[in-house]
């Protein structure tokens, strides 16, 4: 499957991108992530906690996108 991109709307494009997300997370879950992956989370996790970064879920981020 070839999906051409540039002529998909963000909605669409955000769409194919949930369930990329989702098939990865059902195939992939038990997989360890490698070690720079987790270098990234951690270093995340940290700005986090010393209020230099924000959580911010992806429903609310997809709303504010899409405007829904």
């Amino acid at each position: 499957m070839v999906l051409d991109i540039e002529k998909m709307s963000l909605e669409e494009k955000l769409q194919a991108m949930e369930e990329l997300w989702e098939d990865l997370r059902a195939h992939y879950e038990k997989k360890t992530p490698p070690r720079w992956h987790r270098k990234i989370l951690e270093d995340r996790e940290r700005l986090l906690e010393e209020g230099e970064e924000e959580w911010l879920d992806w429903r609310a981020v997809r709303r504010e996108l899409v405007g829904r």
